[in-house]
């Protein structure tokens, strides 16, 4: 079967983000406490946990959104491609071209549904003509599975489309820069369970070509969706496996009382 040659490469190629020790602190708050963990490419990895864990605060600290809080304060190492991403030489808004984010509420920017895909590559000079940018736009809208239903209506605004469709442009918006990895905060849940379907038949297929990592409040999505999962508690990463280890064995008492409904 195709699927298991994926996985097997998957975990066997080298990891696309590396993680080592990683502590986040707002102010007094100590939110994230020692992490540690390697994330395969072209995969899916589930970050699992009850609300408040920590499963978020470590994902923005893969783009730096973390940053922009003031009272953040990051100590460890995270890598993409061996490249220290907290590295003082490193250009921001490069590193967020490299790693996409698509949020929990779909967010289009009030403009276009083309100018919504085209505003990344715009930004960071990927294009060099209007024949380009129509290239760009219309195989990013393609691989976000939204072509056939925008293709007649690109001048129409990104808001006027339905909620699932708004999270398929920002999910276009994202790969339009062919980012390395694409982070995903929740990304189904403000959608109907149609919407959310599509998004996940979307994440199948779009790790054939990307480190995608979730962080999801639906185990059974993180079951679906993932190779591997991590799951968070009190913002301590308790345990990361293959994602059906995880769900049928796992190795902390704390991981099983939160799969099996005790607590969360």
């Amino acid at each position: 079967m195709v699927m298991q040659h994926s996985e097997a490469s998957s975990v066997t190629a080298p990891p696309k983000v590396v993680a080592k020790d990683v502590n986040v602190h707002y102010g007094e708050k100590h939110a994230l406490q020692n992490v540690s963990v390697e994330i395969p490419d072209r995969a899916v990895m589930s970050f699992i946990g009850p609300s408040g864990c920590g499963k978020s605060t470590f994902l923005r600290c893969i783009n730096r959104m973390n940053d922009t809080v003031a009272s953040a304060r990051v100590t460890g190492r995270i890598t993409i491609d061996n490249q220290d991403i907290y590295d003082k030489s490193l250009d921001v808004v490069q590193l967020r071209a490299r790693v996409g984010m698509v949020f929990q509420k779909p967010n289009p920017f009030p403009k276009s549904i083309f100018e919504n895909v085209a505003y990344g590559p715009r930004i960071h000079g990927m294009s060099h003509s209007k024949a380009d940018m129509e290239e760009i736009v219309h195989t990013s809208l393609g691989k976000a599975g939204l072509w056939n239903e925008v293709k007649d209506r690109l001048d129409d605004s990104g808001t006027s489309l339905s909620g699932g469709q708004q999270q398929r442009l920002c999910i276009a918006r994202a790969i339009a820069v062919n980012p390395d990895v694409i982070l995903m905060d929740e990304p189904c849940s403000a959608l109907d369970p149609i919407a959310t379907a599509r998004i996940e038949e979307l994440i199948d297929d779009l790790r054939k070509n990307f480190c995608i990592i979730i962080v999801t409040h639906s185990m059974q999505q993180a079951a679906r969706v993932s190779q591997r999962t991590a799951f968070f508690h009190l913002g301590i990463l308790v345990e990361e496996g293959a994602t059906p280890d995880i769900f049928t064995s796992p190795k902390d008492k704390r991981t099983q009382d939160y799969i099996t409904g005790r607590f969360g």
